[in-house]
């Protein structure tokens, strides 16, 4: 009675249905690669959706997302859109969207649109605004001021004040 194999279905298995992505969106949402902690990387490194860095990276780092682990190590600079730092970075980093974990330690540059440092965050070199960079265009002539300060000085020298 229960030991019937009448019932059972002896088509092959199929493999799942590949995710089913939303309309509209990029094919690379939802992926992402991870450098776990185990692995040393001697060299660039180049992703062009989510990166996890678990390990160390001995060379640049370019990606869309990176999240760092706390135990990584990267000697090298960083870019990306956004990123999460929480481990050891020696080299320039330029992101837009920067959020530096309490237990990150930058010594270098750092580039950025909006930034969190969360307390305890250590970095150790200069902060620049990237609209400070982008606002300033390139002109053929330089901007002449309104009013020089050489004007001023002279026109006001030798004068009393009344």
């Amino acid at each position: 009675m229960f030991n019937s194999n009448r019932s059972r279905d002896d088509r092959p298995a199929m493999p799942p249905a590949p995710p089913v992505q939303p309309s509209g969106g990029s094919s690379k949402r939802g992926m992402f690669s991870v450098i776990g902690p185990d692995i040393v990387i001697t060299g660039n490194v180049k992703a062009s959706s989510e990166l996890h860095i678990e390990g160390r990276v001995e060379g640049d780092v370019d990606c869309g997302t990176l999240v760092q682990g706390a135990e990584s190590q990267i000697f090298g600079s960083v870019t990306a859109e956004s990123a999460r730092l929480a481990g050891a970075i020696e080299g320039t980093v330029r992101v837009k969207q920067l959020t530096v974990e309490r237990a990150a330690r930058i010594t270098g540059d750092v580039e950025y649109e909006n930034i969190t440092i969360e307390n305890g965050g250590h970095i150790d070199g200069r902060l620049k605004h990237m609209s400070a960079v982008a606002a300033a265009p390139l002109r053929a002539e330089p901007v002449q001021p309104a009013v020089s300060v050489a004007s001023v000085v002279s026109s006001n020298y030798g004068q009393s004040a009344a």
